[in-house]
C-alpha cells in the first residue's frame, strides 16, 4: 500500500507521538510518504520539518499574543502545503491551536481529505465545545485516554482508544541505574528528579518556585541530590533556571551528548529517582511507568489562571489521579503553587514509606487501565488511521 501522509506535531510529546505512529505505519504500509512539522524523534523517522517545531511550542493567552502573527503565518503555510500535495490523510497532533486551525484550512479547499487528530481534547475537563467545534474539521481521533472516545463519539466524529505510549516505553536495567549513578557521582546519594516543563514559559515561571521549595527540602535532607532531566528546546533556559537550587543540581542536557545516550541517561534518572517534583502534564505518566512517588505543580499567567479556574469542570488534573479514580498524587495548581506546600508534601512522600507504596499501587493500575501489555500504541494507531482511510 502507498500512502501520502502530512503530519503535524507542536511540542515535544507530540514529536514521541508522531515518531511511534510513523514507525506503526512503516511497518504497515509498504510505501509511505512523510511531509510536515515535527521535532528531532519524527525527523529519525524520515520527515523532514518544514520549520523548527519549538516555533509552536507555547502555551498561555499572554505568551502567545505576542507571537500570533508569526503563527497564523505558520498555518497559512502549512495549510497552502497540504493542498498542493493532496495527501492521503492529514494527521495533526495535539497542539489544538494550531493544528486545528491548519485542519480548518485544509477542508475548506480539500473537503474530501481524511482528517485525523491524535490526542483527544480533555473536553471532559474543561471546554466542552470543543469537540463539537473539532468535529467540523476533524474526521477521526485516536485517545491516549479510555474514557474519551464517548465524548468525541457524542461530538460527530469517530474515535479509537488506542492506548499511552508511555506503557510500552522502554525502562532501565538495574546495570544502567547504576552506571548511571557511578557516573554522576551519586552511587548512595537520595535523588529527587525535578522537571520544570517543556515548554520555555513553564521553566521560566516555575523555577523560582520550584527553587524555593527545593531549598526547604534541602534543608532537613542536605545529602539529598537533584535531577533535572530536559528536551533541547529548554535546555538553556533549565540551565539559567537551576544555577541558584540547591542540591547540587545535575542537568541531563540532551544537546551534549548523542541521542541514544541521552535516553538512556533520562531512563536510568527516572528508575534511581526515590521522589520526584513535576510540572503538570505527560510526565506524570513517565513518572508513574517507574512507580516514582511525585508531587505536582504548575502555575500560569493571571489572567489565564483566573480563565481556566472559571471553566475547570475536574477536582484534579494529574493524569494518574483521574485514570485510577484516586487522588493519590498531590497537586498544587495555580494560586496553591507555593513554594512551603509543595516543600511539605515533597517532606511527607521522602518521610513516609507508606504515602510512597500507595502511589507505586495506583501507578501500577494506570499502566495496566492505559494499555500495558497490549499492542504498541504506535502500532494500533497506525491501524486506526489505515482503516478510517479504507473506509472513507
Amino acid at each position: 500500500m502507498s500512502l501520502k501522509v502530512w503530519i503535524i506535531a507542536g511540542e515535544p510529546s507530540g514529536d514521541r507521538l508522531g515518531a511511534a505512529l510513523m514507525a506503526g505505519l512503516k511497518t504497515l504500509a509498504t510505501d509511505v510518504r512523510f511531509e510536515g512539522v515535527g521535532g528531532a524523534e519524527m525527523s529519525a523517522q524520515g520527515l523532514q520539518s518544514r520549520f523548527p517545531m519549538e516555533e509552536l511550542s507555547i502555551m498561555g493567552l499572554t505568551e502567545v499574543l505576542p507571537r500570533l502573527p508569526g503563527l497564523l503565518a505558520r498555518v497559512k503555510e502549512c495549510a497552502d502545503a497540504v493542498a498542493q500535495t493532496a495527501p492521503d490523510v492529514l494527521i495533526t497532533i495535539d497542539s489544538p491551536d494550531f493544528c486545528l486551525r491548519v485542519a480548518s484550512k485544509v477542508k475548506s479547499r480539500l473537503p474530501g481529505l481524511k482528517t485525523v487528530h491524535y490526542v483527544a481534547p480533555s473536553v471532559w475537563a474543561w471546554r466542552e465545545h470543543r469537540a463539537e467545534k473539532m468535529a467540523r474539521s476533524i474526521d477521526h481521533v485516536l485517545a491516549l485516554l479510555p474514557f474519551e472516545p464517548l465524548y468525541m463519539e457524542r461530538a460527530g466524529m469517530t474515535c479509537d482508544f488506542v492506548g499511552h505510549p508511555v506503557t510500552t516505553e522502554p525502562l532501565a536495567t538495574p546495570t544502567e541505574v547504576a552506571a548511571f549513578r557511578d557516573a554522576y557521582g551519586v552511587e548512595n546519594a537520595p535523588l529527587m528528579l525535578v522537571l520544570p516543563g517543556s515548554r520555555r514559559s513553564e521553566v521560566t515561571r516555575l523555577g523560582t518556585p520550584f527553587g524555593e521549595a527545593l531549598r526547604r527540602v534541602c534543608a532537613k535532607h542536605p545529602d539529598l541530590r537533584v535531577v533535572v532531566p530536559t528536551v533541547a528546546g529548554v535546555a538553556s533556559a533549565v540551565q539559567d533556571a537551576v544555577r541558584n537550587w540547591p542540591g547540587s543540581p545535575i542537568v541531563l542536557d540532551p544537546r551534549d551528548v548523542p541521542r541514544d545516550i541521552a535516553a538512556r541517561d533520562k531512563r536510568a534518572a527516572f528508575a534511581a529517582a526515590d521522589t520526584a517534583l513535576a510540572a503538570s502534564g505527560t510526565v506524570s505518566l513517565e513518572l508513574a511507568a517507574t512507580k516514582t512517588a511525585m508531587v505536582i505543580a504548575y502555575d500560569m499567567n493571571w489572567i489565564s489562571r483566573q480563565i481556566i479556574a472559571r471553566k475547570l469542570k475536574i477536582d484534579t488534573v494529574t493524569l494518574v489521579n483521574l485514570v485510577t479514580e484516586s487522588r493519590v498524587i498531590p497537586e498544587f495548581l495555580g494560586a496553591e503553587c507555593q513554594p512551603k506546600a509543595i516543600a511539605d508534601a515533597l517532606l511527607t512522600l521522602i518521610d513516609d514509606p507508606q504515602a510512597r507504596k500507595t502511589q507505586a499501587e495506583m501507578a501500577e493500575l494506570a499502566m495496566k487501565r492505559l494499555g500495558r501489555g497490549g499492542e504498541a500504541p504506535g502500532l494500533r494507531a497506525a491501524r486506526s488511521v489505515l482503516n478510517q482511510i479504507s473506509a472513507f
